[in-house]
């Protein structure tokens, strides 16, 4: 399913980037595998298609689309799709197929739909579970209602079309699958794979010492001036459960760093399947023996119609930072210190003159992994909840208005120590076009912490401006 989004994606974010997840699911809506692609969708798009399933009487052929942050949805870009898989001559679903995308422009107040809001109302378009494609056929009014909510219609279609395109392979191959093995094999080897991994889970949670374990950590502001914001979770081990607790977070808040719980449950199962220690596979079962409190009306589990573009991006990654912290405290022998902690994201839109048509670019910007107990940390990638590539520097200049200046590692910002840190990305942007920019990151006033003595990365630096040359007129504007 992956592999055809990737290929028959459009947009560079799609085919270029990989911004996206795909998940098989059981006839009850759970979750049996995940593809290893974006983990901030690892622990939120069950719960779409729990919405879906719960909100829609799906057919053979049907498609449901939703990006509603309050229906399991993480911020509005990501849409995702639910198909059921329909056997012969049965009456009611014997999967279910999903992915989600980032389409990198949903409408809103801003090009990229990554706005500096304060209601969910002016992130973009907010879509409820509704039919895209009933019967086999493509509901008209549904694609052109969301077609008519975006800058880049082309680009929107190419990449809808690509979703549905990998839903069609999803269905053919579960297909394949019980044609091969006969459906009571099938269905046996999901329940097992689970129960598989709720194994795995346990083995890990009965490392953990008992007592409690806390953290805490602060996003820096959230665009309007009410930070710092603390993120506090306390992680305790009762008998075969883990029990995490986010009872200390600051409260919800004007600006777009609030998650809903759905993304907050992601970032906790990520820590899970990431301190494992070996391959577990992401499925319902690995979320069973975990329970989560996070407080109602709390950045990370806010009220609607709070506004969570950012929250899905940065929060998320704040969420992971506090939980590694407290797990270090209880396994310092095998907890990493902080990595870059943001995912830096870059939003570019306006005309392109040259080619004639709109446009709308979306990037995340990668930093350097936090050092270990056995081995320094990894440079100038993408860490924890996004799992994107960059966008290669010929596909960006031969897409956009836009000309890569410098892209660099930055050396020496991933702090001293016996595992140093990893070093971040110097990336400059020189603007082609006129042009409106949204900047959305974090770790510009707080440096990534240090664990067992480390020190502290560096903070990052963002400027835009105009540079004039002695006796020529200015460049165009540069991002850095």
């Amino acid at each position: 399913m992956g592999a055809v989004l990737e290929h028959t994606g459009f947009s560079p974010n799609i085919h270029a980037r990989r911004d996206f997840s795909c998940a098989i699911f059981d006839a009850a809506g759970d979750m049996v595998a995940h593809a290893a692609h974006i983990p901030v969708h690892l622990g939120s798009t069950p719960l779409s298609v729990r919405a879906a399933i719960e909100r829609s009487r799906m057919q053979p052929g049907d498609v449901i689309v939703l990006n509603d942050p309050y229906a399991g949805g993480t911020h509005l870009p990501d849409v995702t799709m639910v198909a059921p898989v329909y056997l012969g001559a049965r009456a009611t679903p014997f999967a279910y197929v999903a992915n989600r995308a980032h389409h990198a422009d949903i409408g809103g107040s801003s090009p990229g739909s990554m706005a500096l809001a304060t209601e969910i109302y002016q992130e973009g378009l907010r879509i409820p579970p509704v039919h895209l494609v009933r019967g086999g056929r493509v509901v008209d009014d549904v694609r052109s209602l969301f077609l008519a909510n975006t800058r880049v219609e082309t680009e929107r279609l190419g990449d809808l079309n690509a979703q549905l395109f990998s839903l069609a392979r999803g269905r053919e191959r579960i297909t394949e699958l019980v044609a091969r093995f006969g459906s009571p094999t099938v269905t046996t080897a999901m329940r097992e794979l689970q129960e598989y991994s709720a194994r795995m889970v346990g083995r890990f949670i009965a490392r953990i010492p008992r007592g409690r374990w806390s953290g805490r950590d602060w996003l820096e502001d959230d665009g309007f001036g009410s930070g710092p914001l603390a993120v506090k979770a306390t992680i305790q081990r009762r008998g075969g459960a883990l029990n995490v607790d986010f009872t200390g977070t600051a409260d919800q808040v004007k600006g777009p760093v609030n998650t809903n719980l759905a993304v907050t449950t992601s970032a906790v199962f990520y820590v899970v399947a990431a301190v494992v220690g070996r391959e577990i596979p992401a499925n319902q079962g690995m979320m069973a023996p975990v329970r989560i409190r996070a407080p109602e009306g709390s950045i990370v589990n806010c009220r609607f119609p709070a506004a969570v573009a950012g929250g899905n991006v940065e929060t998320s990654q704040r969420i992971v930072d506090v939980l590694l912290r407290a797990l270090a405290a209880a396994l310092p022998d095998e907890i990493p210190a902080a990595s870059c902690g943001t995912m830096t994201n870059v939003s570019l839109g306006g005309y392109d003159p040259v080619r004639e048509r709109p446009f709308s670019y979306y990037e995340t910007v990668g930093g350097g992994c936090g050092g270990g107990p056995r081995r320094r940390g990894a440079s100038a990638l993408q860490t924890h909840m996004t799992n994107t590539l960059n966008t290669p520097v010929e596909v960006l200049e031969a897409y956009y208005p836009l000309q890569v200046r410098r892209y660099a590692v930055r050396r020496g910002s991933g702090g001293v120590g016996v595992h140093p840190g990893g070093d971040g990305i110097d990336r400059e942007i020189r603007v082609l076009a006129r042009t409106e920019m949204t900047l959305l990151s974090e770790r510009r006033e707080r440096r990534p912490y240090g664990l067992a003595g480390g020190e502290a990365g560096r903070c990052g630096v963002d400027t835009v401006g105009v540079k004039a040359c002695a006796g020529r007129s200015p460049q165009k504007p540069t991002f850095t």
